[in-house]
């Protein structure tokens, strides 16, 4: 009996190393050099870069130099991945206790915490430095901004004590608008911080679906994302409120930077396209749909094709309007 109960306790224990055992059970592990890329998230890097070199594309009005491009893009994936490390070091606690991130490298033991942590700080003050030599130090300021937001304000601060922490601690990802603009111009203007506040009220749109699949994981992790607290209906209503201000804001930058037709085009098709998944996701919500039945993935995928089309044509339209008078 006195055996069984011990067994128990081990059970309900379940410390970092012991879930790691269980993650890396049977699984082909990674080299040391792809556990530390894992760290850096490369996906979530790949998406702040589809917003930066295109806001350098229009501050030159044109094509900016293609070195100033690279060394804008290397600086703002370290300072992206220094970020992304601090926040697995910060949450490798939460990390276990999720399906979705119980393979992370702290979690299974592969990097130590140490280790992660002097990889962090490396990596940042190495961005800052990398961006004031490369660039300018207004963009270097920006981009330790970018770093102390997402890591203090919204990993330390937000994430596990409200459940608008996307929201505020979206800020971080609406960053790279600016060091882009920044390391062309040297300063920041009305045409980034409009698509600054584009990337901040997509956010939610973007996160909340996923976290609406994840649901059980957050909750199990005691992370009070919004679709732990509420039903899918209240969630999809914020979702399109969200949407709907992004979308304006889309299109507040058409008189101010000016945008030509390209631009226009594409902001409101690509908007009218996605406002259209968000409400399809209302209406299965309300139907009783959940699970897979629900597809709230869809609007989560659908945000990322938005995102990327209408930055595209942020980057292209600058080429097309001398033809448009």
């Amino acid at each position: 009996m006195t055996a069984d109960k011990n067994r128990a306790a081990l059970s309900e224990e379940k410390p970092l190393q012991r879930i790691a055992d269980e993650t890396t059970r049977g699984s082909k592990p990674r080299s040391r050099f792809m556990a530390f890329v894992a760290l850096t998230k490369p996906r979530i890097i790949e998406l702040l870069l589809v917003t930066t070199a295109p806001v350098m594309f229009l501050a030159a009005q044109g094509l900016p130099s293609l070195w100033l491009v690279l060394t804008t893009l290397i600086g703002g994936s370290a300072a992206a991945a220094s970020a992304n490390v601090f926040n697995c070091y910060l949450d490798r606690d939460i990390d276990a206790k999720m399906h979705r991130t119980e393979n992370r490298p702290l979690v299974t033991g592969e990097v130590s915490a140490r280790e992660a942590l002097v990889f962090a700080f490396a990596l940042g003050i190495g961005s800052i430095f990398w961006m004031g030599g490369f660039t300018n130090w207004v963009a270097a300021g920006l981009t330790a901004t970018a770093i102390l937001l997402y890591v203090v304000f919204y990993t330390i601060m937000l994430k596990r004590h409200t459940t608008q922490n996307i929201v505020w601690g979206g800020a971080a990802g609406c960053m790279p608008v600016l060091i882009g603009w920044s390391a062309v111009t040297g300063s920041v203007s009305w045409e980034p911080f409009i698509l600054f506040l584009v990337v901040f009220f997509w956010t939610p749109p973007h996160y909340w679906p996923l976290a609406i699949k994840y649901k059980a994981d957050y909750d199990a992790a005691g992370v009070p994302m919004l679709p732990s607290k509420v039903p899918p209906t209240s969630v999809g209503r914020q979702i399109i409120w969200y949407g709907w201000a992004m979308v304006a804001a889309s299109l507040a930058l058409i008189p101010v930077a000016p945008m030509g037709p390209i631009y226009i085009i594409t902001a409101v098709l690509a908007g009218a396209w996605f406002m259209y998944q968000c409400y399809a996701l209302v209406k299965r919500a309300k139907k009783g749909f959940s699970g897979t039945q629900l597809r709230a993935m869809k609007v989560f995928h659908g945000s990322i094709t938005y995102l990327s089309v209408l930055f595209l044509a942020v980057a292209v339209d600058p080429f097309f309007n001398p033809f448009f008078g």
